[in-house]
């Protein structure tokens, strides 16, 4: 019982923000126009602030963890490519491949994984937890332009460069960036900087979560696809066990443990759904994808820190 309410007071803090946004957007309280002006803030402004001040106040020789980012990146292409072979299989639909593929492997690690991260490990993980991330970005950014454009061989190009551009003007790689400094040689940020960039990264995580709660369209789930089902049901169950056991496998601590297990764990991200609508492919099934695995990963993700807690991993 007592494993089941500290997974209680883990998950439920989260996953309550996510229904506060359902609700407010359900009575007008919230619009299009908040959900679309607080996902630009938070992922140019309170966002970036959390993971530079997680960075530049850490030793970036005791947050960076070589093991754990390489099995992290190596997974991901693993999935991404058992994804692309599977998708083959269930469609011949050039604009659902490349979704079921993203919808497959693309985290929302940025706004519930380190959420979680900060209620299970304590904030003092997030250095460690912000370094994966920045390694695993460009890589959902790169892999996710691939995935889309593929599939239509040679019935549209997109411009390639312009994707490298853009992964490197990621305001989240940025502020990564920028923060080494401080965490190699260890310079002190000053008491005016460091509270000021605490205020920004303290609305970071709730007013993305509730944003990610009024952009859900719980309508949509009427017609979801076997697609989007199998896509869900490999993204917060299959692909979470296999971390796990990889991590068994590796002898990982269980801060290691934790970290790569929400890392893959966590519900498909929403910009997956921009990317898809952008790059013309089927932007319902990737909207399906977000929402399933979004509403269900309460569950997944419950029942598997309950297990990692009951087996002593963390």
């Amino acid at each position: 019982m007592s494993i089941v309410l500290f997974t209680l007071n883990i998950v439920a803090p989260i996953f309550l923000l996510i229904v506060i946004g359902i609700i407010l957007k359900r009575i007008d309280l919230v619009g299009d126009v908040f959900v679309s002006q607080s996902s630009k803030f938070v992922f140019k402004v309170s966002l970036p602030a959390l993971i530079f001040l997680k960075i530049a106040t850490v030793k970036i020789t005791e947050a960076f963890d070589g093991i754990l980012i390489s099995t992290s990146l190596g997974l991901v292409l693993i999935i991404a490519g058992f994804s692309w072979l599977l998708s083959s299989i269930l469609t011949k639909v050039p604009g659902e491949k490349g979704v079921f593929v993203q919808g497959s492997f693309r985290s929302n690690f940025a706004i519930i994984g380190l959420a979680l991260i900060a209620n299970l490990l304590g904030e003092e993980q997030l250095g460690k937890a912000s370094l994966v991330l920045a390694f695993v970005m460009p890589l959902y950014n790169i892999l996710a332009v691939v995935v889309l454009t593929v599939p239509f061989k040679g019935e549209k190009k997109y411009d390639y460069l312009q994707t490298v551009k853009e992964v490197i003007k990621n305001p989240l790689i940025i502020a990564a960036v920028f923060a080494s400094p401080f965490s190699i040689f260890q310079v002190s940020l000053g008491s005016v900087l460091t509270t000021t960039l605490t205020y920004l990264a303290k609305i970071a995580l709730p007013l993305a979560l509730i944003s990610i709660g009024a952009s859900l369209n719980l309508k949509s789930l009427k017609k979801a696809s076997k697609l989007s089902l199998i896509a869900m049901f490999n993204k917060i169950v299959v692909f979470p066990l296999i971390a796990v056991a990889l991590g068994i496998l590796f002898h990982f601590s269980s801060n290691q443990m934790v970290i790569l297990f929400v890392l893959f764990a966590s519900p498909t991200a929403i910009v997956s759904f921009i990317m898809a609508e952008a790059m013309g492919s089927d932007s319902k099934l990737a909207g399906d994808i977000i929402v399933l695995t979004t509403l269900l990963s309460i569950i997944t993700l419950s029942t598997g820190i309950i297990l990692l807690k009951y087996y002593s991993v963390i």
